[in-house]
């Protein structure tokens, strides 16, 4: 008696096909690692930078970067007007930078998440409430809305990541309600209606993991959006105030030595640049990877 050996098929894990995807796209390869660079050597300013980010010295102000006409090695990008090292506050700034971000991000994310799924699934009632809320946000641009909310809390670290994610709650919340509604009416969340299950485990353990994808590549271009934000609140003065170190607040104080002096707007505006590009390409990696309609065709 001759017994047949079944051959199953080889599906491909998910952690392995996400990887595939995202590392089929070169530019999002590229931006991981830049901004896994920048994100370190933020962790780890503390320990690489050469001094404390605001201590001051008096004899080299404005002194060129270490490769220019007047430059020193003792300071490797240069000082600015107040006679503080670049590098350390590049560094330090990436800090509070990526901190605001990272946090507005979580902050926007979280209830604008639970506002999209009550909406979702509470349609006659609760819906029109929450989504005319959100649309009174959105009459307002993202960095207008944060001067306003900015005005009335006052300027300061915790009042940024506020204003932040009040300006990118209502993206989350019209993202989430759509990815909802498109996975309600699917033949799994009605088995486990039927099957018994509460308001609370549809929303959170039935439709919410479905729904993730789009909310993951929204995150993403949310957290670049809040760096720019960020300096841009610091360059007007309503956000991060001086002494604490900040890519904005640098930009804000270098604007009247750009002759004189070029290397202290280059450097914070390089920075920015090179950080809000890398999350974008990462995060256009991130929606090919999720994604499957929009995976490129090798």
């Amino acid at each position: 008696m001759s017994t047949a050996t079944e051959v199953m098929p080889d599906y491909p894990r998910p952690f392995k096909a996400f990887w595939q995807g995202f590392a089929a796209n070169r530019g999002a390869l590229a931006a991981l690692l830049l901004f896994a660079l920048i994100a370190a050597a933020a962790l780890l300013a503390p320990w690489l930078s050469p001094y404390d980010p605001i201590e001051q010295f008096r004899d080299h102000m404005l002194t060129a970067p270490a490769w220019a006409a007047g430059g020193s090695r003792q300071f490797l990008l240069g000082t600015d007007e107040l006679g503080r090292d670049m590098l350390s506050r590049l560094l330090h700034g990436g800090r509070v930078s990526l901190g605001i971000g990272l946090a507005s991000v979580l902050l926007s994310m979280l209830p604008g998440v639970m506002l999209g799924l009550l909406a979702a699934f509470h349609q006659q009632w609760l819906s029109p409430a929450i989504m005319r809320v959100m649309d009174i946000l959105l009459a307002l641009p993202g960095l207008l809305l944060a001067i306003c909310v900015i005005t009335v809390l006052g300027p300061g670290l915790v009042n940024t990541v506020i204003a932040i994610a009040i300006g990118a709650l209502p993206g989350y919340t019209r993202l989430t309600r759509a990815a909802a509604l498109a996975e309600i009416s699917k033949d799994y969340v009605t088995a486990s209606r039927v099957a018994g299950a509460g308001s609370l485990r549809l929303m959170f353990i039935t439709v919410l993991p479905n729904c993730m994808a789009p909310l993951i590549v929204n995150a993403s271009l949310s957290f670049s959006t809040a760096i720019l934000e960020t300096a841009g609140l610091g360059f007007l003065g309503l956000g991060v105030q001086a002494p604490l170190p900040e890519w904005g607040t640098m930009l804000s104080a270098a604007r009247d030595y750009i002759e004189r002096a070029p290397w202290v707007i280059t450097m914070p505006g390089l920075t920015i640049l090179a950080s809000v590009l890398a999350i974008n390409l990462m995060g256009d990696g991130l929606r090919d990877a999720l994604d499957p309609k929009l995976k490129r065709i090798s």
